[in-house]
């Protein structure tokens, strides 16, 4: 098994924590990992992404060209890494925040998810990433959403483990929203003007 995603977003969403989660949930599945952070302008408002690959064998480099998967959580992110995506290859889109018409690919599975509004549903905006992993681990198959509920406490630190049940219950809701949503390719989807790609 080999999987690698792509994490893009603004400083403030998490993005990086979500990648850690990511790769520690992982871990203690056995698999090989690795994780590859950004350091950009990590401020809110900046840019934040990171690559994670996940495997059973060894893993050769951090680096990834073309991710099997991309989470795009902001317009921008939408906008500059959807060409980086192979043919067949995973689009998970935050549509509270990116316009899912401005996806020029049409052999790709696109899910939209609204991920930072139903983090806002759940009480805080900032559940966003975990929403996200959520839905990731429900679209790809590599981890099950309780797999990433396990490693919070290896990646939350010990003065906000209070938050843990609500993260928790962030990760199973993204889960539940993609599982209820079925995938499609983006000629299915119809644009703003009713003309489909």
């Amino acid at each position: 098994m080999y999987y690698d995603v792509f994490i893009s977003g603004f400083g403030g969403q998490g993005i990086l924590l979500a990648g850690q989660l990511l790769a520690e949930a992982a871990m203690e599945k056995g698999l090989e990992v690795t994780f590859f952070p950004s350091y950009g302008v990590e401020m809110r408002g900046g840019t934040a992404r990171c690559t994670v690959i996940l495997s059973d064998e060894a893993i050769g480099s951090p680096i990834v060209d073309s991710p099997l998967c991309i989470i795009a959580m902001n317009q921008p992110s939408l906008l500059r890494y959807q060409e980086s995506l192979p043919e067949g290859g995973l689009f998970i889109v935050n549509s509270s925040l990116a316009r899912l018409e401005d996806v020029q690919r049409d052999d790709i599975l696109v899910r939209a998810v609204p991920i930072s509004e139903l983090a806002i549903e759940l009480g805080n905006a900032r559940l966003a990433n975990m929403v996200a992993l959520g839905a990731f681990a429900q679209c790809s198959g590599t981890l099950a959403p309780e797999e990433i509920v396990a490693a919070l406490e290896s990646v939350i630190s010990a003065r906000n483990r209070k938050l843990i049940p609500l993260n928790e219950k962030a990760i199973l809701e993204g889960a539940r929203y993609a599982r209820e949503m079925p995938v499609f390719q983006m000629h299915e989807v119809e644009k703003r003007d009713g003309q489909t790609y």
